[in-house]
């Protein structure tokens, strides 16, 4: 059925009305898009879904919390069909079909709200600064974020980009068009929570001290923890794990001498990855 919303533009919206989903609220039993729809709230208008390797995986992103704590339902689409599917369907019964790890994505907000996001971007406005100078072009952007709540940040693509899901997938092709990939796989936004702990920190040590060499070293680490977490695959899981191994020896107040990774050269920021010496 799902392949036939793929390839059976005649009976598309017939095929859809068929289709079953897990969603934030079904719990153990699957849901039709009809079914959504009549729980959807009152000022809700798109069906909001999230694509993943597997339930549980889907569960577990940073992107289901902000919904929750709202009361918006999100389907969980989470066979690897549902992502060529989803493309092609676009909207059901005149609700658009909307990505939640996808950029431009907002919660809906009071007057009050909109107005305490204003004083919050910018107070952080330095901070997402200094945070894209020294990610460089591994993001395009880093913007603050409400659909976050225990999480310090997450990783989105653009709209018409692929998914993370839908870039795994193509990445495990065997015959994958390399081209294709280079023009899809969209540039990542950074978005941060800033009223989790660790971002409030680390405004605070951005202010205190531009230079401070161990805000890099957590801006890199909360980066590659925010490519986990978001779906994204490590570039290079040897430094990541360098860098974790150096904040264990820290947290043990170890020197960690014997573990040094020389930083690459100051000419190319975009690319540096590698851990520096914490004083």
């Amino acid at each position: 059925m799902k392949l036939g919303i793929h390839e059976d533009t005649t009976n598309r919206a017939k095929i859809a009305e068929l289709l079953r989903y897990y969603s934030s609220r079904s719990g153990d039993e699957m849901t039709s898009f009809k079914e959504y729809i009549e729980r959807m709230k009152e000022d809700q208008k798109d069906i909001f879904y999230i694509t993943g390797e597997s339930k549980k995986a889907v569960e577990d992103s940073p992107f289901i919390e902000g919904f929750k704590k709202r009361g918006i339902e999100v389907l969980y689409l989470v066979d690897p069909i549902d992502e060529y599917a989803i493309q092609q369907l676009k909207e059901f019964d005149g609700k658009k079909l909307v990505c939640i790890t996808k950029d431009g994505v907002k919660l809906e907000e009071t007057e009050d709200e909109k107005k305490e996001a204003e004083e919050k971007a910018k107070q952080n406005e330095n901070l997402c600064k200094v945070i894209k100078e020294i990610l460089g072009d591994k993001i395009e952007k880093v913007t603050l974020t409400n659909r976050l709540v225990t999480s310090p940040c997450a990783l989105v693509t653009g709209e018409y980009g692929w998914s993370a899901n839908m870039e795994r997938i193509m990445k495990a092709q065997a015959l994958r068009d390399n081209t294709m990939s280079t023009y899809m796989v969209s540039k990542k936004t950074l978005e941060i929570n800033p009223d989790h702990s660790i971002i409030v920190e680390l405004r605070k040590r951005v202010e205190a001290d531009k230079g401070d060499k161990t805000v890099k070293d957590l801006v890199m680490l909360l980066f590659e923890t925010a490519l986990l977490s978001s779906g994204f695959s490590l570039e290079d899981p040897a430094n990541f794990v360098g860098r974790i191994n150096r904040m264990i020896k820290l947290g043990l107040s170890l020197d960690g001498e014997d573990e040094k990774i020389e930083p690459v050269a100051e000419e190319t920021p975009a690319s540096e990855s590698q851990m520096e010496d914490v004083e």
